[in-house]
């Protein structure tokens, strides 16, 4: 499992996910905020430009709106924030899985989105938002309901399970069709969707049971960098069910699943 460990310049901050943190030395001091950057830690918070009374009740409701979408998301409200105090100072950074970590330069002219669960940690020049894709796409593909948004200058910091292999629609035909557990992040400019593998028929129903793909696949259509998980949460979480003596299942999976007693 691989770690961040990131060197800060005096006055230089970062924030994190709660949960993502792993040490840090004693000159970085950190806080917990329900804000991001956009939403009342950049230049208006530091010079005091809010605009009176009524930029601090604009800046109050967009706090509250982002965490309410943090909370519906499943995600924690809270962010982590770390500054260099008096010197360079030094943090570290993991994602929750095993795997791989990306760092990604954004220079202002292309947003990223990313899975949920694979932001780690950003610089304080970094833009957070939250993404929904259209709910009946949330529906039918599950993880791709929400995505995290990042948008303005600097290096953002994700995490994913397994390998990463980073591909371009444009060198396949503009189109491919992914596993909606593989998706780690893409580039502004990629389309992303949910199409479902044939019907509810005698095909489609073998997929879903016999296949273990479900009845949904991720389409990324355009051009720009796609990133992919080789290990989704699901895999994992069959293999360490079966390697600590879970439910014994036959050949469809859980559907006819059996239990000794």
């Amino acid at each position: 499992m691989q770690m961040a460990v990131v060197t800060l310049q005096p006055g230089q901050t970062v924030y994190c996910e709660a949960g993502k943190f792993l040490f840090k030395t004693s000159n970085v001091t950190m806080e917990t905020r329900l804000s991001t950057p956009s939403n009342g830690d950049g230049q208006q918070a530091r010079d005091g430009s809010g605009g009176g009374m009524g930029g601090f009740l604009r800046q109050a409701m967009g706090t509250a709106m982002q965490v309410g979408q943090r909370v519906l998301a499943g995600e924690s409200p809270a962010f982590q924030y770390f500054t260099a105090q008096g010197g360079q100072g030094t943090v570290g950074f993991a994602g929750v899985l095993p795997g791989e970590m990306r760092a990604l330069e954004l220079d202002g002219t292309r947003a990223w989105f990313a899975e949920k669960d694979a932001f780690v940690a950003a610089e304080s020049t970094v833009d957070f938002g939250i993404a929904f894709v259209g709910g009946r796409t949330g529906t039918s593909g599950g993880e791709g309901f929400v995505l995290e948004k990042f948008t303005g200058h600097g290096t953002v910091i994700i995490a994913g399970a397994g390998n990463f292999i980073d591909l371009d629609p444009a060198d396949f035909g503009g189109r491919i069709e992914v596993d909606t557990g593989c998706v780690v992040a893409f580039e502004e400019g990629i389309r992303y969707g949910v199409q479902r593998i044939g019907g509810l028929n005698r095909q489609g129903l073998m997929n879903a049971v016999f296949g273990g793909e479900g009845l949904s696949l991720a389409t990324l259509e355009g051009s720009g960098r796609v990133i992919l998980q080789s290990l989704t949460l699901e895999s994992l979480a069959n293999a360490l069910r079966k390697a600590q003596g879970g439910d014994k299942q036959g050949p469809t999976g859980g559907l006819f699943s059996t239990h000794v007693g």
